[in-house]
C-alpha cells in the first residue's frame, strides 16, 4: 500500500512539473484569468507572463506597488512613469526594446530583479510588450536613437590619471567616495524619483564576477556616463564629457575595484600603485601654487 501511495505521489508531481513547465512556455499564467481586451497577441501572452511572474513585485497596475513592494529595497519599477535606468538612448528618452530585454536577461545588480534568463527569447518579447501597455508615453513618443561608442582609448597610466582628475574635478567623490565606495559625504542623502533612499555604487566591493547595474563591460560603464541612469542622482554626461576623457574615467573607475583582475589595475601596479596618482596630483598642485607665486611676482614689479 506504501509503495502504491509512493508511485501515485511521483505520477503526480510529475503532472504538475509538467503542467508548469507547459504553461510557462506558452505564456500562460496558472490560476490568472487572461482577458482579451484589445491587446495584442504578444501583449496578450505577455499579460500571462507578468501575472505569473512579476505582478507581485511590481503590481497589477504596473506602478511598483505589488505585494511583495513594501519589503522590497530599492522599491520595483513604476512602469506607468517609463523612465528606466538602463538603456542606450539619451536621457530622457524612451529604451529600446532590446534595453528592456538586456535588463531581463541580465536582472538590475543590488536590488531584488532577477536575472529572466530561463525564459525564452519569445516569453522576454512578450513580456516586454505587455510593460508597454502601462505608460501613454509608448503611444505618443518614440524610443531615442542609441548612443554611438566609440573604439576604447588605449589603457595606460597616462589614461588613469587623467581619469582620476577628472574623478576629482567632476566631484564624482562627493556621492562614491574617494576610494570608490559609495560613502562620499553626498550618499547618505540621496533619494530617487520617487524619494526612496538611493546608495551610490560601490567599486570597491567589485570582484572578478561583478558588475554594474546596467552591464559589466567597459562599455557599459562608458554607457552609463553618457546615457545617465534616469530616475536616480546618476545624471548624464554626454554634454560635458569628451569620448577620450569618458574612457579614461572608465579606466580610473576600474582601479578602484582593487580586487578585481584587470589590465587598468596591472597598469597602475606596474607604474608604482595608487599612491602614484596622488603624488602625481600633490605635484600638480605644487606647481600651479609656483606657477600662481612666480605670476604674482612679477606683477608686483
Amino acid at each position: 500500500m506504501m509503495k502504491r501511495r509512493m508511485i501515485c505521489l511521483s505520477i503526480l508531481l510529475i503532472a504538475a512539473t509538467a503542467g508548469s513547465a507547459l504553461a510557462q512556455n506558452a505564456g500562460v499564467s496558472s490560476g490568472y484569468p487572461t482577458p482579451k481586451n484589445g491587446f495584442s497577441p504578444a501583449e496578450q501572452r505577455g499579460h500571462g507572463l507578468y501575472l505569473r511572474y512579476c505582478v507581485l513585485c511590481h503590481g497589477v497596475f504596473g506602478d511598483g506597488n505589488g505585494d511583495n513592494a513594501p519589503f522590497l529595497d530599492p522599491r520595483p519599477r513604476d512602469f506607468t512613469a517609463a523612465t528606466f535606468k538602463c538603456r542606450s538612448t539619451p536621457t530622457g528618452t524612451l529604451p529600446l526594446d532590446s534595453d528592456l530585454i538586456g535588463t531581463l536577461v541580465r536582472g538590475v545588480q543590488a536590488t531584488n530583479m532577477p536575472s529572466w534568463r530561463p525564459l525564452t527569447d519569445e516569453n522576454r518579447q512578450d513580456l516586454v510588450a505587455y510593460i508597454k501597455t502601462f505608460s501613454e508615453r509608448w503611444k505618443t513618443e518614440k524610443p531615442g536613437d542609441a548612443i554611438k561608442i566609440p573604439p576604447e582609448t588605449p589603457v595606460s597610466i597616462e589614461s588613469i590619471r587623467r581619469g582620476h582628475e577628472l574623478f576629482q574635478k567632476m566631484e564624482c567623490w562627493k556621492c562614491h567616495g574617494q576610494q570608490g565606495r559609495g560613502d562620499g559625504p553626498s550618499a547618505s542623502t540621496l533619494t530617487d524619483s520617487k524619494d526612496q533612499p538611493i546608495r551610490p555604487y560601490n567599486f570597491a566591493m567589485a570582484r572578478n564576477d561583478s558588475r554594474f547595474k546596467c552591464g559589466s563591460e567597459n562599455q557599459d560603464l562608458y554607457r552609463i556616463f553618457m546615457t545617465g541612469v534616469d530616475g536616480t542622482p546618476m545624471p548624464s554626461f554626454a554634454d560635458v564629457m569628451q569620448p577620450n576623457d569618458a574612457w579614461d574615467l572608465v579606466h580610473y573607475l576600474r582601479t578602484l575595484q582593487t580586487e578585481r583582475r584587470s589590465k587598468e589595475n596591472e597598469v597602475l601596479k606596474a607604474a608604482g600603485g595608487a599612491a602614484t596618482l596622488k603624488s602625481s596630483e600633490n605635484k600638480s598642485e605644487n606647481n600651479s601654487a609656483a606657477d600662481s607665486n612666480g605670476k604674482t611676482h612679477s606683477g608686483g614689479h
